[in-house]
């Protein structure tokens, strides 16, 4: 008999990342024959630019195979550098920025390096789950704080007002925000820098993970950027893997204040140590070559962005509004939730709706319950128009089947 482990304590109330668990689903069902669409990933249809392979394929045969600085190859880091300079008018040191195995372990470690019993973190709902995975496993407490669709699902500065404790040690921006594909503008975000500069130990993780996703020519700026006060206590992350389709190269970064930096290297050299080295040499490519691509590729987005929504918008029981950045439309689903499948079954939560469409349509989406707001699921449109088309119809046969 195969003996249990036993589990730490910190392991309770964590789960796999949903998102996982729906990858790995939609692969068994594949393999089992099933034609499934798949709508609830974070990966784009996109192929890593030519260039960029080109690069990494030039590292290898340079045998550039070895390990790394934990905290990433001088080359990288200055092309961080020279691209948080560019796009946001941050300027950091060196050693100031650390290189990461994907955006996920920078927000790991700076929340491990930081938090202690006790501590509180604010995340507005909304949410990409893994912050509150993340920080329960430091020891925390994640806040949630509900942001209305009236406001654009964003954070309002009296909600965060209202949510902040003597316990509070940071406070989660993500712009624009996965699920909901809402882009903070500067003039969102002044009246929370206005909040956070009342309150000194509060400290800020800005994720931009997304920031090249975005719609109609608006950016996406910066808590750091748009108020420079907070730069000294603000850690600033983003990655490689959305906007230039890097998804599998594993490469993110942050920049921040070098005592924060030191730790996270520090974490980071107890675990993962450095990022690959190859896919640094592709990262430096990326983020040095020709940025046309950046916007070819929103573009792209956008037009199926506008063509997804209109079909959503014609389900019975569905609405969404076209989000302003990212790959996803968040949907209501309310119109579903207490109707019967055709075999009886009740639609009683967005989960049910989810299960459903697994199961009748071969569509796999996002509950809303894992994001931190119900009834809604969350669909990505970072498919082919083709894909998106066939989407389309089986959303609505499903809906209409429904009584």
């Amino acid at each position: 008999m195969t003996p249990t482990p036993i589990l730490s304590p910190r392991m309770d109330g964590i789960n796999a990342s949903p998102a996982s668990v729906l990858r790995r689903r939609a692969r068994e069902l594949r393999a089992a024959g099933r034609d499934i669409i798949e709508l609830s990933s974070g990966n784009l249809d996109f192929p890593t630019p030519d260039h960029v392979i080109a690069a990494a394929h030039d590292a290898a045969l340079r045998r550039e195979t070895r390990y790394t600085d934990v905290d990433g190859t001088p080359e990288l880091k200055r092309a961080v550098q020279a691209a948080l300079l560019r796009d946001h008018r941050l300027d950091y040191r060196l050693d100031e920025i650390v290189i990461t195995n994907g955006s996920t372990q920078a927000l790991f470690n700076a929340l491990l390096a930081t938090l202690a019993p006790e501590d509180e973190v604010i995340v507005p709902a909304p949410y990409w789950a893994p912050y509150l995975g993340q920080v329960r496993l430091a020891g925390a407490t994640p806040v949630v704080v509900p942001c209305a669709q009236n406001n654009g699902f964003k954070l309002r500065a009296e909600d965060l007002q209202a949510a902040i404790s003597a316990r509070t040690r940071w406070i989660v921006i993500n712009n624009p925000v996965n699920p909901s594909g809402a882009l903070y503008s500067s003039e969102d975000l002044s009246g929370i820098a206005a909040i956070l500069l009342q309150h000194p130990d509060i400290w800020v993780l800005a994720d931009g993970l997304y920031e090249h996703i975005t719609f109609d020519g608006a950016p996406a700026p910066t808590l750091a950027e748009i108020e420079p006060r907070l730069k000294p206590r603000t850690l600033t992350v983003s990655g490689l893997a959305k906007s230039y389709a890097m998804m599998g190269w594993r490469i993110g970064y942050a920049a921040g204040p070098s005592a924060l930096i030191r730790a996270m290297i520090t974490i980071q050299s107890q675990t993962t140590s450095g990022a690959s080295s190859i896919s640094q040499a592709a990262a430096v490519a990326a983020l040095e070559g020709a940025q046309d691509v950046l916007a070819e590729r929103a573009a792209i987005l956008r037009t199926r962005r506008d063509r997804f929504a209109d079909l959503v918008n014609g389900c019975s029981g569905l609405s969404c509004t076209p989000p302003e950045g990212t790959f996803y439309l968040l949907v209501s689903c309310a119109g579903a939730i207490g109707k019967r499948a055709p075999d009886g079954k009740l639609i009683a939560t967005d989960r049910d709706f989810a299960t459903y469409l697994l199961e009748q349509a071969d569509l796999v989406v996002f509950p809303g319950e894992d994001l931190g707001l119900s009834p809604y699921v969350r669909l990505s449109f970072a498919n082919p128009s083709p894909v998106i088309e066939e989407a389309g119809r089986r959303l609505k046969r499903a809906c209409e089947a429904l009584q």
